[in-house]
């Protein structure tokens, strides 16, 4: 069988900040990629904003080096199992992949995940022990941990001979011995030239060429990224494209791209094993095959993971609508929801018997909330309901998705965090304790025990402990309570602003969400309640003046720090009786019913129905 020696193709995989796209960095810089003069930022892969702010890669994005005369594809992946989806596309376009481990944290929840996407594709695997030069770096019990995973997961006899190589990714250097580092990444570089299969040459046969991502640009529109699997794709050929539906559009390959460093290059022509972009095809989908028109022979469709979580969208129609964002009609929202789904395949939308109504399904909160973040910057104006798990019939048992989850807190932490997880149904699954005092804790959990868990694990670890879960199957419904927020909310009573005077007087009452000064509406939440009730408040109530004197006038008050939350705290936070108001300048929290009356009437209606 011929093959294409001057070509590998790679994906970069691993858990959530274990430096993947710090070491891409360093295999562009090293490489010789650019030039001697160029300036690169740190994380140079990392271009939307969001990834900047947070450090973390959220879209797939693929570049290409020159090592003496062989090229590399790298496709440097998600590590978040929100976006899975990514992840189980790239798989299709690689031959093998780098698995990167931290040296000190070893083997985590998403490692698991992408390893078995890796294996399940039968990936040939290089293993990079990343971060050796870590205070308490632990190489050795590592490997150990990774070839447990491998056989955990039914790696076969052959991709248990992974090679391993130790790097530190900051440093830009890497050796095949955990005692001493080369003073550059050639090892690194010689491994994947030696270890990752080259792509099979059938570039005579008739072409196939199959898109496992999407771009856009207002000069070309559309774009397809993929591989070419077989034959050859020349600029200005009619091609047939296979669409998902079984349809099939015929069109002319306009322009194609090839990758180099962090820029795409004008190509004329590719074949079988690269990796391009084309553009030329409005309605182009992931997952759909061109071919040639005479021979329409489509591969095999790409499967993704489900979503398993779904939020309600809806126009704002708080009293401060339309006050600060630039797009509040439903129309305009429904188009902007309706192009994130020509780019994002893990994310659904559906409509509903509303207008001004649409459910959205995603891979988990922080996919969700990626998504609403990027509308407020853009200047969208909306509020979004609780999160909530999707229940599926699975051969008539009603069952919902588990999460995997991995703890790792000091010792003296580790009774509270069973007790709780224990109390959200959570299943213990492993424990171990590495003898310096921190403890690694394994539960399965239903997903809707995990809603709004985060601020809870914080406060009770006093920000030490460690949490990290990823989806790992559909189970039988836990019967009972799940979850679920048990403090009740201060509620405004009053429009206006609040006051200083005002939150004073209703402090003792519990946490404040708002400072003085900002404006609030009645149905708003403005704090939590220290009982389970919820509590109608005034907090914009003004002090009386008056001409006489008080004998305590000259002591000093103070008081508390007011509760600012965050866009993923707000949505953890939500009840079902509840919204979150986004808009590009505020995050609200307020009851779907704003009337004080009202919403008593509600609840007496709710309970006799219950009886």
């Amino acid at each position: 069988m011929k093959t294409r020696n001057d070509i590998r193709n790679i994906a970069i995989i691993a858990h959530v900040d274990h430096g993947k796209t710090t070491l891409v960095d360093q295999l562009l810089k090293q490489s010789g990629t650019f030039r001697e003069n160029e300036q690169v930022e740190e994380r140079a892969m990392d271009s939307n904003a969001i990834e900047k702010e947070r450090g973390i890669t959220i879209l797939a994005k693929n570049t290409a080096i020159n090592y003496n005369d062989k090229r590399i594809n790298i496709m440097d992946t998600p590590g978040h199992a929100d976006f899975g989806g990514e992840v189980e596309r790239i798989m299709k376009m690689v031959d093998g992949v780098l698995l990167v481990v931290d040296a000190y944290e070893g083997c985590m929840p998403q490692t698991r995940f992408v390893l078995k996407k890796a294996l399940e594709q039968n990936l040939t695997p290089i293993v990079v022990v990343n971060k050796i030069d870590r205070d308490f770096a632990r190489p050795a019990e590592v490997v150990d941990e990774v070839i447990d995973l491998f056989i955990d997961l039914g790696a076969n006899e052959d991709q248990l001979e992974f090679p391993v190589v130790y790097a530190s990714a900051i440093n830009g250097t890497a050796s095949m011995d955990a005692e001493k580092q080369d003073e550059n990444m050639v090892s690194l570089f010689e491994t994947i030239i030696e270890t990752i299969p080259a792509p099979v040459d059938n570039s005579e046969e008739p072409l196939q060429f199959q898109v496992t991502m999407l771009d856009y640009n207002d000069y070309v529109g559309r774009i397809g990224i993929g591989r070419v699997f077989r034959g050859t794709m020349k600029v200005g050929q009619q091609v047939a494209l296979m669409k998902l539906d079984g349809s099939v559009k015929q069109f002319r390959v306009t322009k194609m791209f090839g990758f180099l460093g962090l820029k795409r290059t004008e190509i004329q022509e590719a074949k079988a094993g690269d990796l391009i972009a084309v553009s030329g095809m409005e309605e182009i989908n992931v997952g759909e095959t061109v071919c040639p028109i005479e021979n329409q022979e489509a591969l095999p469709i790409l499967r993704i993971d489900e979503p398993t979580l779904q939020m309600t969208f809806l126009v704002n129609n708080s009293p401060f609508a339309g006050r600060e964002g630039k797009f509040v009609t439903s129309r305009k929202i429904e188009e902007r929801l309706k192009s994130e789904l020509e780019t994002d395949v893990s994310l659904r939308v559906e409509d509903t018997d509303s207008p001004d109504v649409w459910i959205v399904s995603g891979r988990g909160e922080l996919h969700l909330s990626i998504l609403i973040e990027n509308m407020r910057r853009e200047g969208y104006e909306l509020q979004v309901s609780k999160p909530e798990v999707i229940i599926r019939d699975i051969d008539g048992v009603r069952s919902e998705p588990m999460e995997r989850v991995q703890i790792d807190v000091p010792e003296e932490y580790t009774g509270a965090v069973m007790e709780s997880i224990g109390e959200r149904k959570g299943e213990m699954l492993n424990m171990t304790n590495n003898g310096s005092g921190q403890v690694r804790l394994e539960f399965l959990v239903p997903a809707r025990g995990l809603i709004g868990y985060t601020t809870e694990f914080l406060s009770q670890t006093r920000g030490y402990g460690i949490i990290n879960h990823s989806f790992d199957s559909y189970a039988p419904m836990a019967q009972g309570q799940v979850g679920g927020r048990r403090q009740g909310v201060l509620v405004s009573m009053e429009t206006g602003k609040s006051s200083q005077y005002g939150i004073m007087q209703v402090e003792d009452r519990g946490t404040i969400f708002v400072e003085p000064g900002t404006e609030i509406y009645e149905g708003m939440i403005v704090g939590e309640h220290t009982r389970d009730n919820d509590l109608s408040v005034n907090i914009t109530k003004m002090k009386q003046q008056t001409n006489v004197r008080s004998a305590t006038k000259d002591t000093t008050v103070t008081m508390k720090k007011p509760r600012i939350m965050t866009l993923e705290e707000a949505l953890e936070y939500l009840n079902d009786d509840e919204y979150c108001e986004l808009t590009p300048e505020s995050i609200r929290l307020r009851k779907k019913i704003l009337n004080k009356s009202e919403r008593e009437r509600e609840e007496k209606r709710r309970k006799l129905a219950a009886k």
